[in-house]
């Protein structure tokens, strides 16, 4: 594996990774290539691809995630892990759920977590409307990440739910950010968020643009959030 990425984490992101868990990640990508073979993870299977687009991207809400020793984080929708393990493998420390419903992508994520012998990941098979509901995960963590999921209107009702009071949740998004930020005020409002911001990330030899947007959740979640499966996305909080 090279060190350019390494080297770009390290300056842009003041995450500095040691020999260790640089192998870890080289780990990580040729599991994911191989078993993108039998099991579809990811459009992505060149190495710099994976490192950029996939490690570096995972690993810039470092810069808006506040991460601590015993956070507890969620990554709602997880797949084949993103941004949730580079997080697990580059700040150990925290406790790390992955949400997926997908059992395939769980068998691929159950492999990595004892392959790399990541003790604080753990995954949970559910779909998120599922998970919000269930006392273990409800209200339960002070970080819940997304990326690719839904629109944020939809997705706020995944990802509030599972977060504490004074909790954050942080989306990744392309160049719909401000768009979908504006179409969530409604959502934003009945769920109990509030925006943050949103911080735009400069990933090397990538033009499009990329954002992270960042909500609080300043109050409790109505029960009745998030609805049944498939409601949150056909027919998200607007207003």
């Amino acid at each position: 594996m090279t060190s350019t990425w390494i080297e770009y984490a390290a300056a842009s992101y003041n995450i500095h990774l040691t020999n260790a868990q640089a192998a870890q990640f080289e780990t990580y990508a040729t599991e994911l290539v191989a078993w993108n073979e039998r099991v579809n993870l990811t459009a992505i299977t060149d190495l710099p691809g994976i490192q950029v687009r996939h490690f570096l991207d995972s690993l810039s809400l470092f810069q808006v995630g506040n991460l601590k020793d015993a956070m507890r984080v969620i990554d709602v929708g997880t797949g084949a892990g993103f941004p949730g393990l580079p997080l697990q493998i580059a700040f150990p420390g925290i406790q790390v759920a992955l949400l997926e419903a997908t059992g395939k992508k769980v068998a691929f994520l159950d492999h990595i977590i004892h392959t790399l012998g990541l003790t604080n990941a753990k995954t949970v098979q559910a779909r998120a409307e599922e998970a919000g509901q269930m006392p273990e995960h409800r209200a339960k963590y002070d970080l819940v990440t997304a990326r690719a999921v839904a629109r944020l209107p939809g997705l706020l009702e995944y990802m509030l739910p599972l977060a504490v009071v004074g909790g954050r949740c942080i989306a990744m998004k392309g160049t719909t950010a401000q768009k979908e930020a504006a179409d969530a005020r409604q959502a934003l409002s009945v769920l109990g968020g509030r925006l943050v911001g949103i911080e735009p990330v400069a990933l090397p030899d990538v033009d499009e643009p990329h954002f992270l947007v960042v909500v609080e959740k300043i109050a409790p979640t109505p029960a009745v959030y998030p609805r049944k499966p498939g409601i949150p996305t056909r027919k998200p909080l607007r207003g």
